[in-house]
């Protein structure tokens, strides 16, 4: 993807349908409807039932396991609308102290809406 976009920006050309582009280079969807966004909804559902918590650190989450908050994310690519403060967690459970991956939902928590990020904030997908 980086690679394309440096070609892109050599060669003065646009890369794809992306709803907007920010200096950092995240591209920003109005919506979401790749298979992994109902993994991303079912996930933003759970953190909900938390209570979305605001600290760092591993939960306890249904089936057993673990899922980690990452606490605030603080937005300063401007990738996401500005003047809002936003959360982040993981979208997919595992054992506690495992390795994380690259799905993260990011929630303003005070209008609940929603960004899943499926490549650690490369794009961000709105869920709500």
């Amino acid at each position: 993807m980086r690679i394309s976009l440096v070609l892109a920006v050599l060669l003065g050309g646009v890369v794809g349908p992306a709803v907007a582009e920010t200096a950092a280079y995240a591209t920003v969807y109005d919506s979401c409807d790749m298979p992994r966004c109902a993994d991303a909804r079912a996930a933003h559902d759970e953190w909900a039932g938390y209570g979305y918590p605001t600290t760092r650190g591993w939960h306890p989450w249904s089936g057993g396991q673990s899922n980690f908050a990452g606490g605030q994310f603080f937005n300063y690519e401007g990738q996401l609308p500005a003047g809002a403060t936003y959360y982040e967690y993981d979208v997919y459970p595992r054992a506690e102290g495992a390795s994380r991956d690259a799905y993260r939902i990011v929630v303003n928590t005070s209008t609940d809406t929603t960004w899943f990020s499926p490549n650690h904030y490369t794009d961000f997908y709105r869920l709500t």
